[in-house]
């Protein structure tokens, strides 16, 4: 009796990711008030994401390392020899939202443009230039140890913990003393393995006090804020004409922070993220934390994709 021989099983690589086409925004940055134009271009395997300042006598490109970033006060800031680009965290978190690997961003100003003060409009870009798989596997880091750092102590401490998961879940927790963030959702966790990021998390709009912005201003910053680009408070009341997006909008903002600032690392992370009261200054020190204990991390690829965390291998819808 002869036997056919089973054709070999053929699987499927989880792939890196770029854009299909160029795809240009212009806008003002929150802090400086300047014109800026973006041009994001699809980009070769294994290159990340990496801004270029081409308002430069000589452009300099800024690769994204937890290192680039110099600067956390207010926003988080990358830089190389003396050219920077600020506020980049918003951007940063729709590509990890997205799971783009790969993207160069010329940028005409050293600041990325507020927009609307969310990452929607980033993530309209993205998914209108088309999200194009490439030949090479994405490399993960994946946790395999708890690393934490932690400031402050009693009614100040702060924290930010990554531990071990298959996927990527973030839960954060906030706690200002002010009656209209008190009366809306303090903690929201967000598994984007099981959750959409354009319709739960991108929208979430930055926020600020009128003290604070009129301080600011004093001081030569947030020249470009405004009711259209930021959640605005006075002591008792949102501003905004069309009020909050979400029910836990400041919190959910966190979130999003958080996935921008966390994919500086260089590519996605598996793991479970956790913190209280963290910004960006801590969410960068954590990652300076997991990078100087190799122990605590390995970086992986998944030659099937079935094998992948649940909706890791499924490109991102359109709007």
């Amino acid at each position: 009796m002869r036997h056919t021989p089973r054709a070999p099983k053929i699987t499927a690589v989880l792939q890196q990711r770029t854009l299909k086409a160029i795809t240009r925004a212009v806008g003002v940055g929150l802090h400086s008030g300047q014109r800026v134009e973006l041009t994001l271009r699809p980009a070769p395997v294994d290159t990340g994401i990496v801004f270029r300042r081409v308002d430069l006598p000589e452009p300099v490109e800024i690769a994204m390392t937890p290192e680039a970033v110099t600067d956390t006060r207010l926003a988080s800031t990358v830089s190389s020899g003396g050219a920077k680009v600020q506020t980049i965290e918003h951007l940063m978190s729709a590509c990890a939202g997205l799971g783009i690997d790969n993207l160069r961003i010329d940028i005409t100003a050293d600041e990325v443009p507020i927009l609307d003060g969310s990452a929607s409009s980033f993530v309209f870009l993205l998914q209108s230039a088309g999200i194009a798989l490439q030949q090479a596997p994405r490399r993960f880091i994946k946790v395999t140890r708890p690393v934490e750092v932690r400031e402050g102590e009693g009614a100040d401490v702060k924290w930010a913990r990554l531990d071990p998961y298959h996927g990527y879940k973030l839960s954060f927790e906030i706690d200002f003393d002010h009656r209209v963030v008190n009366s809306t959702g303090q903690r929201v966790e967000f598994d984007l393995g099981s959750g959409s990021y354009s319709r739960d998390i991108a929208r979430a709009r930055t926020f600020g006090f009128t003290k604070e912005v009129e301080y600011m201003r004093s001081k030569g910053l947030a020249l470009g804020g405004g009711l259209d680009n930021a959640i605005v408070m006075d002591d008792t009341k949102v501003l905004n004409a069309g009020g909050l997006r979400y029910d836990d909008e400041f919190v959910k903002h966190k979130i999003l922070d958080a996935m921008g600032d966390l994919y500086v690392v260089g590519r996605p992370l598996l793991a479970a993220y956790s913190a209280f009261r963290s910004g960006h200054a801590l969410n960068n020190k954590l990652l300076r934390a997991l990078m100087a204990q190799p122990e605590t991390w390995e970086v992986v690829t998944f030659d099937d994709e079935k094998r992948a965390p649940t909706g890791f291998a499924e490109v991102a819808r359109a709007w």
